[in-house]
C-alpha cells in the first residue's frame, strides 16, 4: 500500500482488538498527563461545588506548593478575600452556561505567596448523546506577578523622576531668593555690629534663611542635583567620629551596636552628606523604637558577580562597601515599602516629620553612585542597607579639608581688578555687585548673556574675571562664557548656580580656568571665591 493510500484511503480500517484498544487508551492517557503537567500555564479542574479536583505542576509551583496539596481545597480558599465573592458569582454563571471571552485578573493566595494571575474559565462539562456527561469548570491561570511588579516599579520610577524634576526646579528658584536674603543680611551686618539693637533681628533673619537653605539642599539631594564635594574616606573613621553624636541622638533606652567590617574598603563620597544619611537613618530607627530597643550599624565589603535589583534600581556587578542600619522597632508595612523614599511621604503622625529624611538618603546615595535597599515587616524591625562603590585599594584616604568658612572669616578678602557680573535675578545681582565693590573690585553688571557680551566688547581690556549665572533666558552662562573665551582665552570664569556643577560641566568645553560657586552663598563665600580665583591660589 502506498503512502498516499495509508494516509488518505477512506476505506474503513479493521476494528482494533481489545488489547490494542487498551494500549492506545493508556498511551493517550500518558500523553495527556504529560501535556497537562508540562503546560506553562497553571490549570485547575473544579467540580460543581467549586472544589479543586486536579491541578498541574505549574499551578502548584505558582502557589508555592510544588508537592501538591491543592486537591480537595475549595477555590474560594485560594482567593484573596477582596473581590473573591464577585469572582465566585461570575464562575457560577459560566458553569450554568454563560459565555465569557475576556479573562479575570485575580490574586491567589498560596503557601505564604500572593500571586496575581490572569484567569480564563470554561465549562468542563461534556455532552454525550444529548445529555451532560460531566460538570464543573476548567481554569487556566497565567502568572502576572512579575509583570505587575515591573509595572509598579516603572510607575513609581516615573513618579519619582517627575517629583525630582519639580523639586529641582523649586530649589533653583528658592536658591536665588535665599542668596539675596543671606547676602543683604551680610551687608546689613557690616553696619550693625554686635551690641547694636538691630543686630539680633538681622541674625534671626539670616539664621532662618540658612534653615531654609538646608531644606532646599534636601530637595536637591532627593532630585540628585545637589552640589557634592567627594573625597576618598574610610567609613570606619567616619562612624568612629560620629558615634558620640549618634548615641546622644538615640537616647539611653536604645542600645547602639557598631560592628566594623575587617579590612573595609575606601569610598569616594561627600563626608558631610554621608553623615547626613547615617543621622537620618538613625533618627528614623529611634522613632520606630519609642519604648527602647537595639540599633545596629554594621559595615562590610561585598563583591557581586551579577546585577541585582535594589528597590526600584538595578545594581550592576562590582565591588561595594555596605553600611547596614537595622533596628528592633515597629517595622514598615508592606504597602508603604515602595513609597518610603518619596518626598513628603511619612508614616509618622501629622506634624511629627517632614517626609524628607528618607528621600534625602535616597538622593544622596544615588548621586554618589550607590544604592539603597530596605527590608522590613510590621513588628519585626527594619533594615536599611547602603551600597557604595568601593574605591581603588591602592588609594589612601584623603585628609578632611579645612573649614573654609572659618578660614575666610579670618582672611583679608579685599582685592583689585575688574569683574563682569552676569545675573538675571535682580536681587542676587545687586547684592553681589555691592559686596564685590565693597571689597575693592570694579564691577560691571549685566542682566543677560547678550548684555554681557556687549559690555565685554567695550571693556574687555579692564575685565579680569567673569562671574556668571548658569541658567539664564535666551543665552545661558556657558554659551556666553564660550563667546568671551573666543576673544580672550586666558580670562577666568566663575559659574554660580543653584544646580549641581555636574549638571552643566559635562556640556562645557572650556574647563580650564573655570570655577563653580553654589547658591545660596554668603558675602564671605563670594568674596573668598573671587579672591582665590583672582590670585590663583586654588586649582581649577
Amino acid at each position: 500500500m502506498s503512502l498516499f493510500d495509508r494516509w488518505f484511503r477512506r476505506d474503513p480500517a479493521p476494528p482494533p482488538v481489545a488489547g490494542d484498544l487498551k494500549r492506545a487508551l493508556e498511551q493517550a492517557q500518558r500523553r495527556f498527563e504529560r501535556f497537562f503537567d508540562i503546560a506553562p500555564v497553571g490549570i485547575l479542574l473544579l467540580d460543581r461545588a467549586g472544589t479543586v479536583t486536579e491541578t498541574n505542576l505549574a499551578m502548584t509551583r505558582m502557589l508555592g506548593m510544588p508537592g501538591g496539596g491543592l486537591a480537595g481545597k475549595r477555590l474560594i480558599e485560594l482567593l484573596e478575600p477582596k473581590g473573591a465573592g464577585e469572582l465566585v458569582t461570575a464562575l457560577a454563571e459560566i458553569q450554568d452556561g454563560a459565555e465569557r471571552a475576556e479573562p479575570f485578573e485575580v490574586r491567589l493566595v498560596g503557601d505564604g505567596r500572593n500571586v496575581v494571575v490572569q484567569l480564563f474559565a470554561r465549562r468542563a462539562g461534556v455532552e454525550i448523546d444529548g445529555r451532560e456527561g460531566g460538570a464543573g469548570l476548567i481554569l487556566h491561570a497565567v502568572d502576572l506577578t512579575e509583570q505587575k511588579n515591573l509595572e509598579t516599579q516603572f510607575a513609581q520610577s516615573q513618579k519619582m523622576q517627575a517629583v525630582g524634576q519639580l523639586a529641582g526646579g523649586i530649589a533653583h528658584d528658592f536658591n536665588n531668593l535665599l542668596t539675596a536674603m543671606i547676602g543683604f543680611c551680610d551687608l546689613l551686618l557690616l553696619r550693625h555690629k554686635p551690641g547694636d539693637p538691630s543686630f539680633g533681628d538681622i541674625m534671626q533673619i539670616k539664621q532662618s534663611a540658612n534653615r531654609a537653605a538646608n531644606l532646599v539642599r534636601q530637595l536637591l539631594a532627593f532630585s540628585r542635583q545637589q552640589t557634592l564635594q567627594p573625597r576618598v574616606i574610610d567609613v570606619t573613621d567616619v562612624l568612629a567620629e560620629l558615634s558620640h553624636l549618634l548615641r546622644r541622638l538615640i537616647g539611653e533606652n536604645i542600645d547602639l551596636d557598631l560592628v566594623h567590617g575587617r579590612e573595609l574598603g575606601l569610598v569616594k563620597v561627600d563626608q558631610g552628606q554621608l553623615e547626613q544619611v547615617l543621622i537620618n537613618l538613625v533618627v528614623n530607627a529611634r522613632d520606630a523604637m519609642p519604648t527602647g530597643g537595639r540599633l545596629q550599624v554594621r559595615t562590610s565589603n561585598l563583591e557581586t558577580a551579577h546585577s541585582q535589583l535594589k528597590g526600584l534600581d538595578e545594581m550592576p556587578p562590582g565591588r561595594w562597601v555596605t553600611i547596614q542600619v537595622s533596628d528592633t522597632g515597629i517595622g514598615i508595612g508592606r504597602e508603604n515599602l515602595t513609597r518610603i523614599f518619596e518626598p513628603f511621604f511619612s508614616t509618622k503622625e501629622v506634624g511629627a516629620g517632614t517626609g524628607l529624611g528618607l528621600s534625602t538618603v535616597y538622593g544622596i546615595v544615588r548621586q554618589t553612585g550607590g544604592y539603597v535597599q530596605v527590608d522590613s515587616q510590621l513588628g519585626h524591625g527594619a533594615r536599611f542597607t547602603i551600597y557604595l562603590p568601593r574605591h581603588a585599594d591602592t588609594v589612601t584616604a584623603e585628609p578632611a579639608p579645612a573649614e573654609a568658612a572659618e578660614a575666610r572669616s579670618q582672611a583679608d578678602l579685599t582685592g583689585a581688578g575688574g569683574i563682569l557680573l552676569v545675573e538675571d535675578e535682580d536681587a542676587v545681582r545687586t547684592f553681589s555687585a555691592r559686596a564685590l565693590r565693597n571689597k575693592g573690585y570694579k564691577v560691571w553688571e549685566a542682566n543677560s548673556g547678550e548684555n554681557a557680551l556687549e559690555i565685554f566688547e567695550q571693556e574687555q581690556a579692564q575685565i579680569d574675571l567673569v562671574v556668571t549665572d548658569v541658567i539664564m533666558p535666551n543665552m545661558d552662562g556657558p554659551t556666553m562664557a564660550r563667546r568671551v573665551r573666543e576673544v580672550n582665552r586666558e580670562i577666568k570664569v566663575i559659574f554660580i548656580s543653584g544646580y549641581t556643577e555636574d549638571r552643566f560641566r559635562q556640556h562645557l568645553d572650556i574647563d580650564a580656568g573655570t570655577h563653580f560657586l553654589a547658591k545660596p552663598f554668603s558675602l564671605k563665600q563670594l568674596a573668598g571665591k573671587v579672591k582665590e580665583v583672582m590670585t590663583g591660589e586654588i586649582d581649577s
